[in-house]
């Protein structure tokens, strides 16, 4: 049972970075399901939240923010796929650095 579970992990991992384009280099970074969350992106910043409700909250600020960890092994941080988004994310937090996945059909205009 073992060597099957390795292997359907890394066959779905190999099968999501086909999708958005990544070629695993130097670096491992662990990877965040963000697929529920409400997002967008300029390039810099990645906002995200929950709930619709939340994204869209400014006053009460009940959503998160990341910036994009422009990590110095690879050439560009954002890979995005037909149906998914795999962003580099620096939340300042115990110094962790992630992809963070995103539906594309959850992205915000």
């Amino acid at each position: 049972m073992t060597n099957s579970l390795m292997k359907n992990f890394n066959n779905a991992l190999q099968a999501l970075y086909d999708h958005v384009g990544f070629k695993e280099d130097w670096v491992v970074y662990p990877i965040d399901d963000r697929t529920d969350a409400y997002w967008n992106t300029d390039g810099r910043i990645v906002k995200w939240a929950e709930t619709l409700e939340d994204y869209n909250d400014i006053e009460g600020m009940h959503y998160y923010s990341d910036d994009v960890y422009t990590q110095r092994f690879y050439d560009k941080w954002i890979y995005e796929g037909k149906e998914l988004t795999m962003i580099f994310c620096d939340p300042h937090t115990d110094g962790m650095k992630w992809f963070r996945v995103f539906d594309n059909s959850k992205r915000m205009k």
